[in-house]
């Protein structure tokens, strides 16, 4: 069941990136601190490239089906999370849009952002809780050694082959560049003046 520690330890690092990303945009609205775009780019990428395109479709190709064979009272709570990964994949466009504004447009923009980012992050933090409360236990309990070998297999032996590297350690660069770009306490980057 190395699948489900893997599936855990990812929504604990989009759930940092989400936390950072609330905190960048509350410091500009809340104590005025000026934009910092690059931190804020690489925390959208992260969210874009990670749970969105990689993440989430692991989920849907090989979890998610599984444990429908194995647990059909668990349809319903499956179908609304499919739904939802949808659903993540139109708000997180609308998340980015509402960025780009921010970003070509300045201050008249930040606002219809920082609302984008709130409920993103209150929509996504819903999501991985109903996983974990819900899909992950029923997961536990239903599933086969064998079904978890052919879990453990997605979420552990899949490569880029654009890139020629493990998508973990991709991401894991990736997570590594926001921490280091990012001021504290979020990460270990250089402190950010005010305007």
């Amino acid at each position: 069941m190395k699948a489900l520690r893997i599936i855990r330890d990812e929504h604990r690092a989009l759930a940092a990136v989400l936390h950072g990303l609330l905190y960048l945009v509350r410091q500009t609205r809340d104590k005025g601190a000026p934009p910092n775009y690059p931190v804020l780019s690489a925390m959208l990428y992260y969210i874009d490239a990670f749970p969105e395109r990689f993440h989430h479709p692991k989920e849907d190709r090989y979890l998610f089906p599984l444990l429908r064979a194995r647990a059909p009272d668990s349809a319903a709570v499956l179908d609304a999370l499919a739904t939802e990964h949808r659903t993540g994949a139109e708000k997180l466009r609308s998340l980015m849009q509402a960025f780009v504004r921010y970003r070509e447009a300045g201050e008249p923009e930040f606002m219809p952002f920082a609302e984008a980012v709130e409920a993103y992050a209150e929509f996504h933090w819903l999501h991985m809780r109903t996983e974990e409360t819900k899909v992950l236990p029923a997961a536990e309990r239903c599933l086969t050694t064998g079904d978890w070998e052919a879990i453990d297999a997605a979420f552990t032996g899949h490569t880029d082959p654009m890139l020629g590297v493990e998508p973990g350690v991709q991401w894991s660069q990736l997570f590594t560049r926001i921490a280091n770009l990012a001021p504290p306490p979020i990460g270990v980057g250089p402190e950010r003046q005010e305007a």
